[in-house]
């Protein structure tokens, strides 16, 4: 009997590296070998092929971390694009740091083994190795002080505020704020007063202005694309907000849960924390089905997602 068990399992391939290799043979390669980080890396790339291609799937996209610092802008600006996104929930950090590089700044190469005082006194923030001049809160606050009537003149749920800043955003730089806008993808940010962002509309009501921004007419929309989605598939770039909004939507899907899910993620489960649950965890909550195709990838997401994303697309 274990023979026959054993005849039934594929072999462990030795993955093989050419000259002028594409990167979607390299993810085939990874296939073939089947296993640990090469083997989800692999999956995952298979699993985010599907999901395009399955014309029923409402495709959630949840982009926590400091993805924007770590150079992952115009690979999710190529998904929105390109319809590998429908839904996309993010953090206000990689909203206001996607608004300063639209804005004209950028993020800098740095190292983490720094003195973190002397860069305080020459006005530089530390985002691990990524660098970024304090002064960029100057051209934020320049750019809310000219556009708050705008942004103020009607209530508004934060989609919609989002979408309004997106609209702002100047076209010769790439912006996710302008692609959701464009394409008109909504786009939710359920903690955007925890960011750069929320700090610049905090400081326009010190000066007495009134903004009125609703953010639980987000939550029911989210909940209404789920409820009405024919199929669903979850994109999780860490956790965090972002995940657990996508997640709690997904137990009003009508079909038990997402079908697709991919999720890159270096946190561990143990704590019992969102950004750390494999995606199995949540056929107990209802939000991913006991029948769907999904995949945790450990790694670190400006690693991993540039890989599957480069070997689909190819």
């Amino acid at each position: 009997m274990h023979d026959i068990w054993i005849k039934k399992m594929k072999k462990v391939e030795q993955i093989k590296i050419k000259p002028n290799m594409k990167v979607s043979e390299l993810v085939k390669q990874m296939e073939l070998s089947g296993v640990m980080g090469a083997g989800r890396i692999a999956k995952a790339a298979i699993i985010l092929k599907e999901m395009k291609k399955d014309k029923d799937c409402t495709k959630f996209f949840g982009f926590a971390g400091a993805m924007v610092p770590g150079g992952m802008k115009d690979i999710v600006i190529d998904m929105l694009e390109s319809g590998y996104i429908d839904v996309f929930v993010t953090t206000g950090a990689n909203l206001t740091h996607d608004l300063i590089e639209a804005l004209g700044y950028h993020h800098l190469q740095g190292e983490s083994n720094v003195d973190d005082e002397e860069l305080r006194k020459k006005g530089i923030d530390r985002i691990y190795d990524s660098f970024m001049p304090n002064q960029v809160y100057e051209g934020l606050e320049d750019f809310f002080t000219k556009n708050f009537k705008t942004l103020s003149e009607k209530r508004m749920n934060i989609k919609e505020f989002l979408w309004k800043i997106g609209s702002l955003m100047p076209k010769k730089q790439p912006s996710i704020l302008r692609a959701c806008f464009e394409k008109k993808i909504p786009v939710f940010c359920p903690a955007i007063s925890d960011s750069g962002i929320g700090l610049m509309i905090w400081g326009r009501l010190a000066e007495g202005k009134k903004i009125e921004v609703d953010a639980f007419e987000d939550l029911k929309e989210i909940l209404d694309i789920a409820w009405t989605a024919k199929k669903a598939g979850v994109i999780y770039i860490g956790g965090g907000t972002p995940k657990n909004f996508i997640q709690q939507a997904m137990q009003f899907s009508p079909i038990g849960g997402a079908a697709y899910g991919i999720q890159i993620t270096t946190d561990r489960p143990e704590p019992g924390g969102s950004s750390g649950a494999p995606l199995k965890e949540g056929i107990s909550w209802g939000k991913m089905n006991a029948q769907g195709k999904f995949v945790d990838v450990i790694c670190d997401a400006t690693i991993a997602l540039p890989i599957i994303y480069a070997a689909v697309k190819e």
